[in-house]
């Protein structure tokens, strides 16, 4: 436990990964503040110290999220005529479901206050679901010049199938649900290997 007083490194990202293993462990209804700052080994406060409360925080740890997989997915225009194109693909579309992702979707949910702060985010450039859509337009679409991806394909409409499975998976997966990641994987094949 860090003593009172003392600063606490990358506090953000501790308390951020803390709710991760509570909710991926104990499942969403386990997440209170207590129980992060308890996980992080960090004073009962802290988290209140940092975020207005227990709803601003789970809205900025999944738009943290939302914004490394829309980073991640920037970096795919780096990989065209590298790898295979599924491959390149399913890095970013299984990112989603990395930390405890489909849990952290259904808590959010099912917190309305939340619910608004992500949605106020994402109206106002917030990085989402729509930048990784487009990343992965973009990158398909340099792959079909080189020949790797079929001309007959539609590369925003591949993206949009891939983010709205990918939605559909994390609202509809939970602790306890079959693993939704073969099932990306599966219609992620269908779509670019045909």
């Amino acid at each position: 436990m860090s003593p009172r007083g003392v600063a606490t490194p990358d506090v953000r990202e501790r308390l951020f990964a803390a709710a991760e293993r509570v909710v991926e462990r104990d499942g969403p209804g386990a997440l209170t503040s207590r129980a992060v700052t308890t996980e992080a080994g960090c004073a009962k406060g802290l988290l209140h110290a940092h975020f207005a409360g227990l709803d601003e925080f789970v809205a900025d740890l999944c738009l943290d999220r939302f914004a490394r997989t829309a980073a991640q997915a920037q970096t795919l225009s780096q990989l065209t005529g590298q790898g295979t194109v599924a491959g390149n693909l399913n890095a970013v579309a299984l990112a989603l479901f990395d930390s405890a992702g489909p849990a952290l979707s259904g808590l959010a949910m099912s917190r309305p206050a939340t619910t608004r702060q992500i949605r106020e985010a994402l109206e106002g450039g917030a990085p989402g679901l729509a930048a990784i859509e487009e990343a992965i337009s973009t990158y398909l679409t340099a792959e079909q010049r080189l020949g790797r991806v079929a001309e007959t394909a539609d590369p925003s409409t591949v993206a949009l199938a891939i983010v709205g499975t990918a939605h559909h998976l994390l609202m509809t997966s939970w602790p306890g649900t079959p693993d939704p990641r073969p099932a990306m994987k599966r219609l992620v094949a269908m779509l670019v290997d045909g």
